[in-house]
């Protein structure tokens, strides 16, 4: 049987992480405990996930200039061992791409300084109908809409269902939102989007102005989604996180690759569920996401 696939759109990040006791207070060094070097941003860590689980991933990005940007040079390659399809990359002359450096605290809890790129929020990808032909799901975060927004609307065009990652603030009335047949947030992106602390208040003032089905991850705390009367909720399997980093956007992929194996939103949901438990009992940022067999054992272990 051909794998379901999914065309993952938006950011790409070279992540360098570092695990150490507590972040430190200024004017002082510490040593850490453990490091890794790791494909990073919503769309990429998506992408991975999705190849792990037993999906095929095609990934449209923006990375800096092809000639002078070793950065963009590291995503790639890393994107290529992890079998991740990269049709849809745009280089931007004269940018850099985006890099992070990341604390993980005992806790698991992180600490982020980025540099994005200025320039490279303005690209956008040439010919997204070419790049939706093959998919089965397209699945865009939203911290790039010049680039995301055209291939969501291609992929509606060819009746696809569009999940929109909601990792950051958007506009209510966004294109995204128009487009999405799915949209799921984290509660920061949600609190963010609709003014509202309250997630059940924040779903239903949603809900009004789109016909997407919506949903919100909370970290340990329960999934809420919307069925289109009142917020349902839905608990997360517990484990102890070593790393939450990319927890989300393995919950995304996961979701995404769901979908495109026919399950319902709900039972997605779950499936996301587990493979975000399994990355967070794992450092390392999106290279802890999980293999397909984990996540089956993981789900069967909790059915019995």
């Amino acid at each position: 049987m051909t794998a379901p696939r999914v065309l993952c759109a938006g950011m790409a990040v070279l992540d360098e992480i570092f695990r150490v006791e507590h972040v430190p207070p200024v004017n002082t060094k510490v040593i850490a405990a453990a490091f890794a070097s790791a494909i990073g941003g919503c769309a990429a860590n998506a992408a991975v996930a999705i190849v792990r689980l037993a999906g095929d991933a095609e990934l449209a990005a923006v990375l800096g200039d092809p000639l002078y940007d070793e950065i963009g040079d590291r995503i790639l390659a890393g994107l290529a061992r992890e079998r991740v399809a990269c049709p849809g990359i745009v280089r931007v002359g004269g940018a850099t791409s985006t890099i992070s450096t990341i604390l993980v605290d005992a806790s698991g809890e992180r600490t982020i300084v980025t540099h994005c790129d200025e320039r490279l929020f303005v690209a956008t990808a040439q010919h997204p109908g070419r790049l939706v032909a093959a998919a089965d799901v397209v699945l865009a975060d939203n911290w790039l809409p010049d680039l995301v927004v055209p291939l969501c609307a291609a992929a509606q065009e060819r009746g696809l269902p569009v999940v929109i990652d909601g990792d950051g603030p958007m506009a209510a009335t966004s294109p995204l939102m128009t487009l999405a047949t799915h949209v799921v947030f984290s509660s920061q992106g949600l609190r963010a989007t609709s003014g509202d602390d309250d997630l059940d208040a924040a779903l239903a003032r949603l809900a009004a102005n789109t016909r997407a089905f919506l949903a919100v991850t909370d970290g340990a705390g329960d999934i809420r989604w919307w069925d289109g009367r009142a917020a349902q909720r839905m608990p997360v399997f517990p484990v102890q996180a070593v790393d939450t980093l990319a927890a989300g956007d393995v919950f995304h992929g996961a979701f995404a690759l769901a979908l495109a194996e026919a399950r319902d939103a709900v039972a997605a949901l779950r499936f996301a569920a587990a493979a975000a438990a399994l990355k967070c009992t794992r450092f390392g940022g999106g290279g802890g996401a999980p293999s397909r067999r984990e996540v089956d054992a993981l789900l069967a272990r909790s059915m019995g």
